[in-house]
């Protein structure tokens, strides 16, 4: 969908980027990897523009299982292979985890998780995994991991099928909220210099004597396009690396292969608050997780072979595997009446020729550079986002000849909104602005130390929730376009909150009022209101 105008928040928005000027980098790829390399570059000292030719964690970065993490899996695998590459994942996992929840109090949490053990000698071996898992994680460490008896098993996690059920390992890791996690690091990288922009897309990369110069950019809203130079170009965009860097080398060979995972959501009685469960193996060997998030039980992930491609759907078989794996684990039955809303999200796995299970391909990242200087960045996961970004831009440096002014310091940089966040800052809210416990609780850990300002706004607009049932107001609308970049129906409810992820039912209703909001702020006509709203709700239809 092309429009001939677009509006004059996106115009100031594009400004930087058509500035002549040339970049120390240009970044491509909106997701977690690629906004936190905006940010360790800016914070540097150095000239960034980021472009992302959807919205910011359109992708991969925005269906993620929400799980800060080491990987417990992939310790399992380091332990039993001795797999030295598995074992460094976790470690430098584990110290990320303990930065991204410092960094980011607001959008994250340490949470509890319960695995069920229905087998007496599962017992020492499971407890020794994670005590293992606990001493790596050092001085990043967030709880004691412990045995638990069948009694405070069930207590925590009270739907768990008790026939059989012998006891319990109760461990600790983080949660958060990805979409809005993305969104900040980008508000961050932009207070700190960066140009950014969503909906820019390189459709060319732009060569001078056999090196990369910079890339010619559309804007995807209106069609128009114009050319970034550049010192140097970051490829981090996903599922989508080796595409890029066929645009650069169409000869160049696969570093990546991509699988899908999809996530289903319960309502809340599937998972009670506070206690996540992890189903420690399915029957080809994976693990699943059933954790709170955001009011709902979020069950996922399957891992399966996939092409890269916007807007994957769940598959029917995927759904029926995670459906037949807690049929198993509870004492209530699930069917798929119970599905509020399903997704799926991509993941890049480093290539290995030798691998046929993307279940033990690495999660580890690699950066590569071309002989014309495209430098890849590529695998990984959210936790590691940190990790990724320093290791790129390190590349960046010594490969381009650039000069930072300063070296890295993204480990003591808090992210929008987290600098002056209180945890109870929700009960101000709820004083000061007169607002229902569930709304200033929603606002408080979704906005931070800006969550005031977002509460401002309803002194002129009123207090009026998107959708009854949940805690989204309409001021919030208002200011996702204002603040956070939004552009699009689905960029504000999709991302900007969660409701599609959530309810999808609740968030096909909430489309017409928000994209006429939206068009109040943006100045859309009539014709392109009803599109915006006509997309969200088939997007919401058919995949998110």
């Amino acid at each position: 969908m092309t429009f001939q105008e677009t509006d004059m928040l996106r115009e100031q928005l594009l400004g930087r980027l058509k500035e002549e000027q040339v970049f120390d980098l240009l970044v491509i790829g909106g997701g977690a990897t690629g906004c936190g390399t905006a940010l360790d570059a800016a914070s540097r000292g150095l000239k960034v523009a980021l472009v992302e030719k959807n919205d910011f964690s359109e992708g991969t970065s925005s269906r993620s299982t929400k799980l800060i993490h080491g990987g417990v899996r992939y310790l399992e695998a380091a332990v039993k292979r001795l797999d030295r590459e598995q074992y460094h994942l976790v470690r430098d996992g584990l110290r990320e985890r303990g930065l991204l929840l410092k960094n980011a109090p607001h959008l994250s949490n340490r949470l509890p998780l319960v695995t069920p053990l229905y087998k007496w000698f599962e017992a020492p071996y499971v407890y020794a995994g994670l005590k293992l898992y606990d001493f790596l994680a050092g001085k990043s460490g967030i709880g004691h991991s412990r045995l638990l008896g069948r009694k405070e098993a069930l207590d925590r996690f009270p739907i768990l099928r008790a026939e059989g059920l012998k006891a319990g390992v109760l461990y600790y890791d983080g949660q958060f909220n990805d979409a809005r996690m993305a969104v900040s690091l980008a508000l961050t990288a932009r207070n700190h210099g960066a140009a950014v922009a969503n909906y820019t897309e390189v459709i060319a990369l732009q060569k001078q004597s056999g090196r990369l110069c910079g890339a010619e950019i559309r804007d995807v809203l209106t069609g128009r396009s114009w050319q970034v130079r550049a010192r140097g170009v970051i490829n981090a965009t996903g599922p989508f690396a080796d595409q890029v860097r066929k645009m650069d080398e169409p000869d160049a060979r696969p570093i990546l292969r991509v699988s899908s995972g999809i996530h289903i959501v319960l309502d809340e009685r599937f998972a009670p608050p506070g206690t996540g469960l992890l189903i420690p193996e399915t029957e080809d060997g994976r693990i699943l997780f059933v954790l709170p998030w955001q009011g709902f039980a979020l069950v996922g992930t399957t891992d399966e072979p996939a092409e890269a491609e916007d807007h994957p759907r769940p598959r029917e078989e995927e759904i029926d595997y995670l459906l037949r794996h807690l049929g198993r684990y509870f004492n209530l039955r699930v069917t798929r009446e119970d599905i509020r809303s399903a997704w799926s999200g991509l993941r890049p796995l480093v290539f290995d020729p030798k691998a046929v299970d993307t279940a033990r391909l690495t999660r580890d990242h690699v950066v590569q550079v071309s002989e014309s200087g495209l430098l890849t960045v590529a695998g990984g996961k959210w936790t590691t986002y940190r990790k990724m970004a320093l290791d790129a831009v390190n590349h960046a440096v010594s490969t381009f000849g650039l000069h930072p002014e300063r070296s890295c310091r993204t480990e003591q940089i808090a992210l929008v909104g987290g600098e002056s966040y209180r945890e109870d800052g929700d009960d101000r809210l709820a004083r000061d602005f007169g607002l229902a416990s569930d709304v200033a609780l929603h606002l408080n850990r979704a906005y931070g130390d800006r969550a005031v300002k977002v509460a401002e706004l309803i002194s002129t607009e009123g207090v009026v929730r998107l959708s009854q049932g949940h805690p989204y107001l309409e001021v919030e609308v208002t200011y996702a376009v204002r603040n956070e970049f939004a552009v699009r129906v689905s960029d504000v409810l999709a991302r900007r909150i969660p409701l599609a992820l959530l309810d999808r039912a609740a968030a096909i209703e909430a489309a017409p009022r928000t994209a006429a909001l939206m068009a109040v702020e943006l100045g859309w006509n009539e014709k392109r209101l009803k599109e915006e709203s006509e997309c969200a709700e088939s997007l919401f239809l058919s995949a998110i």
